[in-house]
């Protein structure tokens, strides 16, 4: 019987490999041992003390890698302070989200036209700077734009008050809210 070119090597090689073969299954069969060894304290370890490192999802809620330990109380697995990020929401509910980030603390909104001025137009962005509910962790941008007698909107200056009224307005509706939690209970 004549072996195809493909699979003819030399005797030394074809000894290498056979060697090869069987000194890898040898090793590989030497690594399994029937007997499982297993930590007999293991199971008697309560939660705190499994999840006391943390773990991808803990079991006291919250997303976490290397965990704490600890959880803040206002704390709800976000990059940014909740009520904030509540408030936010609660505030912008009636324009468009285009995009709301939050990990970030980033929040845009889509183009908005109110049903009484369909040639004006505006856009915000909200930013929370802060894990902490202070009067300096949240920004508000404002952009305004205007329709012209060609059809084109064109942007428009925005009073310089209307971004600081709606920073007022979310912290307001944040300190509601982060009271209405500590009532409850």
């Amino acid at each position: 019987m004549k072996i195809p070119a493909v699979f003819s090597c030399t005797p030394q090689k074809a000894v290498f490999y056979a060697l090869f073969l069987l000194l890898s299954g040898s090793a590989l069969t030497g690594c399994a041992d029937n007997a499982v060894q297993v930590d007999p304290t293991y199971r008697d370890k309560s939660k705190e003390e499994m999840y006391k490192y943390g773990s991808l999802v803990s079991d006291k809620g919250g997303f976490t890698l290397l965990g704490d330990g600890e959880k803040k109380k206002d704390e709800t697995g976000l990059g940014v302070n909740g009520f904030l990020w509540r408030a936010s929401l609660d505030t912008l509910s009636f324009m468009p989200i285009a995009s709301a980030d939050p990990f970030g603390g980033v929040i845009t909104t889509d183009w908005y036209s109110a049903s009484g001025a369909p040639n004006e137009r505006a856009k915000i962005n909200v930013f929370i700077l802060d894990r902490d509910l202070r009067a300096d962790g949240v920004k508000v941008s404002v952009f305004r734009q205007t329709k012209g007698v060609d059809g084109q909107w064109a942007d428009a200056p925005v009073a310089t008050a209307t971004a600081s009224s709606l920073e007022e307005t979310i912290l307001t509706r944040a300190r509601q809210l982060r009271l209405t939690q500590k009532e409850m209970k």
